[in-house]
């Protein structure tokens, strides 16, 4: 009985892991598929997946690159593409919405599921996402006794509204998986968590009511909501973080699978910041480490960042949006990071069987070592995570009989509980690094400028006895508005000393400002991200009779996060004038005049028709602020992506043949001394073959002859590959239950390839032994090999691909009269770097 009872059980399993695989072959097929979970994973058309997704946003690249982001996205070893539902984009006015163009989200769902991929929808509404609002519409703000994101009548009214027209679309269009669609998961709210105890009853009240809300409207895919310890039972918590192996104490259920949907691959920059970085080795640690707990879904957040264009930054946000990610701002894949983690992708897919049929079992060795094992002994399936946790020093690891060499704060993978395919430290793929070259056909810029009329109280049309506060003036519809007053002095009330001068001191809520007296510019101040209120005071020149000051209040984004974001403020607060005779004026009520926009919003310069409305004069020598700058180009050369380098500007707005590329600020300098972002990415969709109208809104008094159009590429590549790295992941494979080699001859190698049609034109780097540096600035160590450029060049130059296998017996060591030799004792480097051209170049 015991040995019929076993055999049924084996029986069992082999059935069950037959139909497992039916089912995954089927998973990304059309036709309809139900979605459920267990502890496990989620259960996509009754089968366990394991989800490697990546944030795309549609409203951050141009709908015509959106079949190539997500062609890479695949390529990158992803199956889900996750992004937010922004409802400022659909709805700018209330009852009035926008689903055409860029806006498309139905068809942006479309391009993933015809590439045979998933999606995760984040309904939101609200999104953070450093987008401007945090995706709420500015009308709302304006609803009567509405408070956001809490128990409140008003605000769940509109919030319901919207998400139930989201989903109806979304049901209507046929694009959830039980109808045969490509969204398997959807998400309500966002990272509540931070701001609950904020509204005390009321935001337990609110996250109930939520989950109920958005399940009751559909209920056929799972609903999940971020960083909600305690979400409610009808939908599963997830993590956000950098560590959620780490940091997540799991899901709200023991019956729900473990999920991860924000790992940042770096970070968002405001103006002001130096940069910020990720390591690729860092993630593959993290993202291992996760599935190594049970994980079963991750995220990239970002995966591509793209450009947040025209005014849709949150509070001092750049344009350029998560750089960093896989795939960098251009849609060029940034390397290592975009094949590492396709490589630790692939080799976790190579585990996938042990990881959901598995049962789990972890081995402390040490306080920094362990050894976790899924295995299933019925199924004969076996696979094994090997983690060292020290930050500083590697280790050796016993496992099974054998010894594993394991590099400081690094996971190895053995699909088989043998075999090390992958090792989170240790980078096997290619390394790349990003080139701006002047374009050779859109040069010598030819300009003409408008200057922006300076207004006086009686021009302005919104009279108040003080300033009005922006948000509320300009209903963000710019980020501009002025205000102006008008002052009677005689001449006993100024000073009588020509070497004093009267004092101008603005107490503003935010976030800039510019400030005329008399028309004549006196000077520019702000705050920042951290603290947007800031005071401007400069000295004036102020004259007997009347004097006109004009303040122009300026905005660089709407707040995107925190509690009662509702009830956040702008704009002039206290004005004073200081240093009379008479002693400090305060004029804040003296009564003030004010309009929203520039004239030359209004008279829309930037699109042709706009620009023929008025006489644009030749460029002058003396540049002076809030200046409209205009000129013509030809679309650059090749098919490489397109920047505008503005280093030698300092605050303003850019247009392209009418579209907004966004916000620059390049004056704003870091802690380093550097702009936080100095090219700005004007996408080719924009552009046409000749006579491209750019037009520079410069506030502050940049130069515009010193702007130049740039090609953007990655055409240095590198490999830099150590002795005990194991040979690329793509040796194996899986066969059935079979793990077995994938090629003849298993060996470490450094591979390089180039894009497109290009080839290997030079090598500029080669060397076996220690050297140092990174990509793009590589050099040599204590030691190299005599023949490693020779070896390199032989097998390289000419190809369009290439691998040079990492053996020391193919290199000659150094005679030691130069570089030292480093002897057999240690572990050596194959480091190599190269540029990749057309062959005609």
């Amino acid at each position: 009985m015991r040995a019929a009872a076993a055999l049924l059980s084996c029986r069992s399993s082999l059935v069950l892991a037959v139909v497992s695989l039916l089912a995954a072959a089927s998973a990304l097929e059309g036709g309809p598929r139900s979605v459920t979970y267990d502890h496990k994973s989620l259960i996509i058309n009754g089968t366990r997946e394991l989800i490697f997704s990546g944030s795309v946003h549609y409203p951050r690249c141009p709908a015509e690159t959106w079949p190539e982001i997500i062609r890479k996205a695949k390529k990158g070893g992803l199956n889900t593409i996750q992004t937010y539902v922004f409802w400022n984009v659909h709805e700018p006015e209330e009852g009035k919405f926008d689903f055409e163009g860029n806006n498309d989200l139905v068809k942006f769902i479309k391009v993933i599921g015809e590439q045979g991929m998933f999606v995760t929808l984040r309904v939101g509404p609200y999104l953070e996402a450093e987008w401007n609002f945090g995706g709420f519409p500015y009308w709302l703000r304006e609803v009567r006794n509405i408070t956001f994101r809490s128990y409140n009548q008003p605000f769940m009214y509109h919030m319901k509204r919207f998400t139930q027209m989201v989903i109806d679309l979304m049901k209507r269009e046929k694009l959830f998986a039980p109808q045969g669609g490509p969204i398997i998961l959807a998400q309500i709210e966002n990272e509540y968590g931070n701001v609950q105890l904020a509204y005390r009853d009321d935001g337990k009240k609110y996250i109930n009511w939520a989950a109920d809300m958005a399940v009751g409207l559909y209920n056929e895919i799972p609903w999940i909501m971020c960083k909600q310890k305690d979400a409610p039972n009808s939908v599963i918590s997830a993590c956000n973080g950098r560590h959620c192996a780490d940091t997540f104490q799991g899901s709200n259920g023991a019956n729900k699978p473990l999920l991860w949907t924000e790992n940042w691959t770096a970070q968002y920059r405001v103006f002001g910041d130096p940069p910020s970085q990720r390591a690729a080795e860092d993630i593959a640690f993290s993202v291992a480490r996760f599935f190594a707990t049970g994980g079963s879904l991750v995220n990239y957040y970002m995966y591509y960042g793209g450009t947040s264009f025209g005014r849709t930054t949150s509070s001092f946000v750049t344009t350029r949006y998560y750089d960093e990610a896989p795939l960098d701002e251009f849609g060029l894949k940034r390397e290592p990071k975009w094949s590492h983690l396709r490589d630790v992708h692939r080799a976790i897919k190579l585990a996938k069987k042990p990881i959901l049929w598995g049962n789990r079992s972890v081995e402390k060795i040490t306080g920094d070592l362990e050894i976790t094992v899924f295995e299933n002994e019925e199924m004969k399936l076996c696979a094994a995570f090997l983690t060292n946790n020290n930050t500083k020093n590697s280790a050796s690891v016993s496992f099974r009989g054998r010894n594993y060499h394991l590099p400081e704060k690094s996971v190895s993978i053995l699909p088989d509980c043998k075999t090390v395919v992958y090792n989170t430290q240790t980078i096997v793929s290619q390394h790349n690094a990003r080139n701006f070259h002047p374009s050779k056909i859109a040069r010598n810029l030819k300009w003409e400028m408008f200057q922006e009329p300076i207004p006086s109280f009686d021009e302005l049309p919104i009279k108040n006895q003080v300033p009005r506060e922006f948000y509320s003036l300009t209903k963000d519809t710019s980020d501009y508005a002025w205000y102006s007053t008008r002052i009677h002095f005689n001449r006993r009330n100024l000073p009588m000393r020509s070497d004093i001068h009267p004092v101008l001191q603005v107490a503003s809520l935010g976030h800039a400002m510019l400030g005329f007296v008399n028309g004549e510019y006196v000077g520019f101040h702000h705050g920042s991200n951290i603290e947007k209120s800031f005071v401007l005071q400069k000295p004036v020149s102020l004259r007997p009779g009347i004097n006109h000051i004009s303040l122009l209040g300026e905005t660089v984004g709407l707040p995107n996060s925190g509690a009662y974001m509702e009830k956040r403020f702008a704009g002039p607060r206290v004005v004073t004038l200081q240093g009379l005779m008479d002693g400090t004026l305060d004029i804040t009520m003296n009564a003030w005049s004010h309009s929203v926009g520039l004239l030359g919003e209004k008279l829309r310069l930037f699109t042709d028709e706009g620009a023929a409305n008025v006489t644009w004069s030749p460029l002058s020598k003396t540049l002076k602020p809030l200046t409209w700058y205009k000129t013509y180009f030809d679309a650059p050369e090749g098919k490489n992506p397109v920047a505008l380098r503005m280093e030698k500007m300092e605050k303003g707005m850019i247009w392209v043949n009418g579209r907004s590329i966004g916000r620059y600020w390049v004056s704003f300098l870091s802690p380093v001394g550097q702009p936080t972002q100095s090219e700005y990415h004007v996408p080719r969709a924009f552009l046409r073959p000749k006579g491209n109208l750019l037009v520079v809104l410069e506030e502050t008094g940049g130069n515009p002859e010193t702007i130049r159009v740039e090609t953007v590429n990655r055409d240095t590549i590198c490999s830099i590959v150590p002795e005990y790295a194991p040979p690329h992941v793509k040796s194996w494979e899986r066969n059935g239950d079979e793990f077995r080699p994938a090629v003849e001859e298993l060996r470490t190698g450094a591979r390089l390839r180039c894009t497109e049609d290009k080839i290997i034109k030079r090598i500029d780097f080669a060397s076996f032994g220690d050297p140092e540096g990174a990509c793009g600035s590589l050099y040599e160590g204590n030691c190299t090999s005599t023949n490693a450029r020779e070896i390199v060049e032989r097998e390289c130059l000419g190809k369009r691909r290439c691998t040079v296998p990492v053996d020391r017996n193919r290199f000659v060591e150094d005679d030691g009269i130069g570089k030292g030799q480093c002897g057999g004792h240690i572990y050596k480097t194959l480091a190599i770097q190269a540029r990749c051209g057309r062959d005609l170049e």
